[in-house]
C-alpha cells in the first residue's frame, strides 16, 4: 500500500467558513501551507501544531470539524 505524505489540518471560522492547512512531508522536512491565504513555512518538528496555530491567529479558525477539542477561545 503506498505511504501518504500529506494531511490536512481544517478548522472552521466563527462565520462557518472552513479553512484548511496541508502538511506534506518530503523525508525530515515538512511543509506546512494554507489553502485560504497562500502562508507556507517549514517544520521539521510539531508541523500539525504549527498549522493550528497558523489556522487561530491568521484566520481565527478554531472549531475543529472532528469534534476534537477546538473549541473557540
Amino acid at each position: 500500500m503506498p505511504e501518504s505524505n500529506t494531511s490536512k489540518v481544517s478548522r472552521f471560522d466563527q462565520h462557518g467558513r472552513r479553512h484548511v492547512v496541508r502538511v506534506r512531508r518530503a523525508g525530515m522536512q515538512r511543509t506546512v501551507d494554507c489553502e485560504t491565504c497562500g502562508w507556507r513555512t517549514g517544520a521539521q518538528f510539531l508541523p500539525w501544531l504549527k498549522a493550528e496555530e497558523h489556522l487561530a491567529q491568521a484566520h481565527q479558525a478554531t472549531v475543529d470539524p472532528s469534534g476534537g477539542g477546538g473549541e473557540p477561545r
